[in-house]
């Protein structure tokens, strides 16, 4: 992410009292300009009458431009432009998530009036860490003055810092909040709760419940539609649905939030209960709900009817939505219901051709898809080269495979992990390559291997017979997976067909000592 240097100085002017009402009339030319040209378009047409007129659409962007042209000509010509002047702009640039012109804005206000201005300070912060700038909201944030005890700014900050990933420092804000003793509001805890639901952490939670309470916000719909997505994703689904049927007013959010926390803890017959409920409540499923739902039942008749249910409403050409549905049917085995959406769908993601190309892992087609997809405009992402690589090694097309996995490292810079390697063993070992599979994790691999990749290669060496490399793979396995007892099957698999009758009874008589039982 590009880091913008905040700027550090800009021009002060001083005007001679004799030009104090030229410097009223411009600002109220400036600002009759900016409502003029922040309107959603803008037509202008030729005022020369031996031309036909021609209607030109200005954008919103480029009205912005503009009002920061003027803006920029007016502090030139020695006009003190008012705060609030700079505060709408910076509203403006919020509601555009322009952080670019946010940025030219940010070095036309003097610092003395961006240090004195809470409000002004917290526009500028709200905008730059909306806009994934969390560094500078951050160090904006530090030089706004502590006497202001206001939650608006620190809202903002712990918002970026969730919206990034980085939970662990929404958190510590919040904390920080407490010990300067700033006041949350209803706006502070539903960011708090989702960087809570990102670390996953219910004590947490559970803590930031009991300020809920105490501060006053135990009943607001908002805070409790928090709470609930904050339980089911921390894993206390009781709970979620404690908090949900405290709910006296549920919206769309409400519903959704429970509904895909049922289906995520795999509690299906719960989950279609709440769809029930939640129809008959004159409340419609979002998009995110949908394939949440379509993800949830791959294999039941539901999916079929959500299908309709989907029709019905002219949602079938929702991204989301149809990739959910490709996955669906590519889950059931119906491919051609699978390629028939997803040549009907007018745009397509990656998600889009990642669902096609594995609903096809045990088909050729995969490859054949994978050749539309780099001619068009979207690039393939690791998910896409696990799909293939798996189906080259379903398919035994070894030489296929070696140029996927080469075009992957070198054409699309996509760096290989644990789950390239294993596929790649498997590739070379369902061939019969055993030794060139063993090299992949010796030679290739830059970190240790894992239990797929050791087992992908144990699992070929019992189907080729190899018991030299195979006693290395079930080794590494038995420190990683001591309690497998399908490792040590394959083991005795691999000394049974070579007549190492005493071997296999030494790894039989291991199972007994570690208390495991033989699969048969």
């Amino acid at each position: 992410m590009e880091t913008f240097q905040l700027p550090t100085h800009t021009s002060s002017f001083h005007l001679c009292n004799s030009l104090k009402n030229k410097k009223k009339k411009k600002q109220e030319e400036l600002e009759r300009r900016l409502n003029r040209r922040t309107r959603k378009t803008t037509t202008f047409t030729s005022p020369t009458p031996l031309l036909i007129p021609q209607p030109y659409t200005q954008t919103k962007h480029q009205a912005l431009d503009a009002v920061i042209k003027d803006l920029q000509l007016s502090i030139d010509r020695g006009v003190q432009i008012e705060t609030q002047i700079f505060s709408s702009l910076l509203e403006t640039c919020f509601q555009l998530q322009s952080v670019y012109h946010g940025i030219q804005i940010h070095h036309l206000i003097p610092p003395s009036i961006l240090h004195k201005s809470v409000s002004l300070s917290s526009k500028l912060l709200r905008l730059y860490a909306s806009c994934g700038l969390i560094d500078n909201a951050h160090q904006l944030f530090d030089e706004m003055p502590k006497s202001n005890k206001s939650a608006f700014p620190w809202n903002s900050l712990i918002s970026g810092y969730a919206e990034m990933g980085r939970y662990e420092d929404a958190m510590a804000l919040y904390f920080q909040m407490e010990e300067e003793n700033v006041e949350p509001d209803q706006f502070t805890f539903p960011r708090v709760l989702k960087a809570c639901a990102g670390l996953g952490s219910i004590q947490i939670g559970e803590a930031i419940h009991r300020d809920i309470v105490r501060s006053g916000f135990g009943s607001d719909g908002f805070v409790l539609n928090a709470l609930v997505d904050m339980y089911a994703k921390c894993g206390d689904i009781v709970k979620a649905r404690k908090v949900f049927n405290k709910i006296v007013h549920r919206d769309s959010i409400s519903w959704n939030s429970i509904l895909t926390g049922y289906i995520r803890h795999g509690l299906l017959i719960d989950a279609l209960g709440i769809f029930r409920e939640m129809l008959l409540d004159g409340f419609e499923p979002d998009t995110v709900a949908i394939s949440t739902i379509l993800a949830g039942f791959p294999l039941s008749k539901l999916g079929g009817e959500i299908h309709g249910w989907v029709l019905r409403r002219g949602s079938e050409n929702n991204l989301s939505i149809a990739n959910s549905l490709i996955s669906l049917y590519s889950n059931q085995g119906k491919l051609d219901k699978a390629r028939w959406l997803f040549k009907m769908m007018p745009e397509r993601d990656v998600i889009s051709w990642n669902s096609i190309i594995t609903g096809h892992r045990k088909d050729p087609q995969a490859l054949v898809y994978f050749q539309e997809m780099e001619n068009s405009s979207v690039l393939p992402d690791n998910i896409t080269f696990v799909s293939l690589l798996s189906a080259c090694a379903h398919l035994g097309l070894v030489e296929d495979g070696r140029t996927l996995f080469a075009k992957m490292k070198e054409k699309f810079r996509i760096k290989p992990q644990m789950e390239h390697f294993a596929c790649m063993v498997n590739l070379f070992g369902r061939a019969g390559l055993i030794n060139e599979a063993y090299e992949v994790i010796v030679k290739e691999m830059e970190f240790e291997a894992g239990a797929t990749v050791w087992g992908a290669l144990l699992f070929a060496c019992s189907v080729h017979s190899n018991a030299e490399v195979g006693e290395i793979a079930a080794n590494k396995l038995f420190e990683l997976e001591p309690d497998n007892s399908h490792n040590f099957e394959l083991l005795m698999k691999i000394y049974g067909n070579a007549g190492r009758w005493d071997d296999m009874e030494k790894v039989m008589r291991l199972m007994v000592d570690r208390g495991l039982d033989s699969i048969d």
